[in-house]
């Protein structure tokens, strides 16, 4: 690297082509991990706007581009791993640290399901 236009380059195309992809894959404990050293990971940008927004583009379904959180506006349905099925809007103030909790019609919280455990998320029907 010649000049620090050339360090900034390679910072964005390792945060595009490294982190943001890790992010999407990893598991629900290697993000809660990396929360705790994010400020020396990824520079000064808060985990839940950065980690977590990534970690939850996996979903797109719940994750807008313009939202630094999830989207709360349509309903879903979630299925897992283990078969077990939610529905409901996703509830952003309560879905924390890689845990997405639902608010069915009736008031009723439905969750937490863990990101990891997480098999789909699709728009209820």
């Amino acid at each position: 690297m010649n000049s620090f236009d050339d360090l900034v380059i390679s910072r964005r195309k390792w945060i595009d082509d490294t982190l943001m992809p890790w992010c999407k894959s990893c598991s629900r404990k290697d993000l809660l991990l990396a929360e705790h050293e994010w400020t020396d990971i990824a520079g000064r940008p808060s985990p839940e706007m950065t980690l977590w927004k990534w970690a939850w583009e996996r979903f797109p379904v719940i994750s807008q581009e313009a939202l630094n959180t999830i989207n709360e506006t349509n309903s879903v349905v979630v299925t897992c791993q283990d078969g077990r099925v939610g529905e409901g809007f996703p509830d952003a103030q309560r879905s924390q640290a890689g845990l997405l909790v639902l608010i069915n019609p009736e008031g009723e919280v439905i969750g937490p399901f863990a990101i990891d455990e997480i098999l789909s998320i699709e728009l209820s029907t």
